[in-house]
């Protein structure tokens, strides 16, 4: 079940979407679908989402959304460049005018130095213009680190529907 805040926020973005005529693809590692889940809670979000991509695995990121290699292997799939590669190929194999994309370490485990637990990389972009891009390390065990992931994305994708 997602919060209450979680929903209002997809509802509020979802009017925000509908009233200019976009529609939203969205690429998840992280959350596993929860964005495409807390916007497709609402009732008539069929308006407005166009597909979501679920890929979890390098493997997924490169087939389905087609992340490059050089990418992945070169940052690792919990990177800026990933990110970026992810929204961009949300866009191109979807219908839609604006992509979100998160990838990160939501443990317990699977943090280094380098790339601690709770750290996400996000990415936003909409038809014809650059990605807007984030980085945060959020606190929190896993199902907080996915929350906030979640309503971040949500955000980022009002920035980009409103430039």
């Amino acid at each position: 079940m997602l919060p209450q805040a979680t929903l209002d926020e997809a509802r509020d973005l979802l009017a925000l979407l509908q009233s200019r005529g976009m529609t939203l693809a969205t690429a998840e590692s992280c959350t596993g679908g929860l964005i495409a889940a807390a916007l497709t809670a609402i009732a008539g979000s069929s308006d407005v989402v166009d597909r979501a991509f679920v890929t979890y695995s390098n493997e997924a990121k490169r087939e389905m959304i087609g992340v490059p290699w050089d990418a992945i292997l070169g940052h690792g799939a919990v990177s800026e460049p990933v990110a970026r590669a992810m929204a961009a190929g949300a866009l191109a194999r979807g219908n839609a005018q604006i992509a979100v994309s998160v990838t990160g370490v939501a443990g317990p485990g699977g943090g280094t130095a380098e790339k601690p637990v709770g750290l996400v990389h996000f990415a936003a972009q909409r038809t014809g213009l650059d990605a807007i891009v984030e980085r945060h390390v959020f606190p929190g065990d896993r199902d907080q680190i996915r929350r906030l992931t979640v309503l971040t994305a949500l955000a980022m994708v009002v920035a980009v529907a409103e430039r």
